[in-house]
């Protein structure tokens, strides 16, 4: 009887919610990582330049490892093996691409996936994003996406380094999770839409301040990450926005994603809680390597270089 009754509440619980969920835990257990001791945090977020930087191989770490307890052992071990290499970045860009047609495809469609998302949603949705607002969001997701491949594939130089397969993993769930974020929270309006473009309806001002910002950080981060492409192999960021930030390109993808919160944000809501739980993730997920990134560069260039600098967030963090 109990098992009837848990499985009743975990079908009544909304895809919202759901997608809500995934951020949340996701970004706590990025924490609870971020709050392990430095040897352990170091072995299971350093990717990238900060873990080929250092010229030692997955065999002489775990040898190293072996000689600081059974824990340390264990988690050099994990890490060391399922590498994948760190070009595999294209693929979250490659699904985030996918999703966009595919769930424009299911709206202009009526298909059926969509529409049982949308009913399940609208059973417990009260204020819904307008049908402009939904395909608004989708074109900023689908417009980040395709520049994001853009970079890859034209800008950012090849990469020799790896990353262990859970980063990898995390990062194709968030671009999948998102892709159907942006359209839940309009359950009511996709419901109700004959699948005409756009209302003649004039935009909120949080549509039109979230549509501008989207903008702005989208074109600067394009900026940060030409210039990075540009820069000397290990070589310290100095011009640009990088003179005040360490990781100015992670202040622009939180911005992005802030900035489609406040597009998609429902009648009568300054926001789109699902997105803000995906800023959540986001600015969790990016902190952390953001703290690490200005560790290795203090360590790298000296203290003095990277003194008075933000990691990510200007006057914050």
């Amino acid at each position: 009887m109990a098992g009837v009754e848990v499985l009743t509440y975990v079908a009544e619980i909304s895809p919202a919610t759901y997608c809500q969920l995934f951020y949340v835990l996701a970004a706590a257990t990025v924490l609870v990582i971020s709050a392990t001791p430095e040897s352990i945090q170091d072995r299971l977020t350093q990717y990238g330049a900060r873990s080929s930087a250092t010229g030692i191989d997955d065999e002489k770490t775990v040898e190293q490892a072996s000689a600081n307890g059974p824990l340390i052992s264990l988690v050099s071990w994990l890490t060391s093996v399922g590498k994948v290499p760190h070009s595999w970045f294209i693929h979250f860009y490659i699904i985030s691409l996918s999703c966009s047609a595919f769930w424009a495809v299911q709206f202009l469609r009526h298909g059926s996936i969509l529409e049982a998302i949308v009913k399940n949603q609208a059973l417990s949705e009260t204020p819904s994003m307008t049908i402009n607002q939904v395909i608004l969001t989708w074109f900023l997701m689908s417009l980040q996406g395709a520049r994001r491949l853009y970079e890859y594939v034209v800008v950012i130089r090849p990469s020799s380094s790896k990353m262990w397969f859970i980063h990898w993993l995390l990062g194709i769930a968030f671009y999948f999770c998102t892709n159907i974020s942006i359209w839940i929270e309009g359950s009511n309006s996709i419901q109700s839409s004959d699948r005409s473009f756009f209302d003649a309806e004039p935009p909120r001002f949080n549509v039109s301040f979230g549509v501008l910002m989207f903008l702005v950080s989208w074109s600067m981060q394009y900026k940060c990450h030409s210039y990075l492409s540009r820069l000397k192999k290990y070589s310290l960021p100095d011009e640009g926005l990088f003179r005040y930030l360490v990781c100015p390109h992670y202040t622009c993808e939180c911005a992005l994603y802030l900035s489609l919160a406040l597009v998609a944000a429902p009648n009568g809501q300054l926001y789109n809680r699902t997105l803000v739980c995906a800023v959540l993730f986001v600015a969790v997920n990016l902190g952390v390597t953001a703290n690490g990134t200005k560790k290795w560069y203090s360590e790298k260039f000296g203290h003095e270089k990277v003194q008075g600098k933000w990691r990510m967030i200007p006057g914050v963090f």
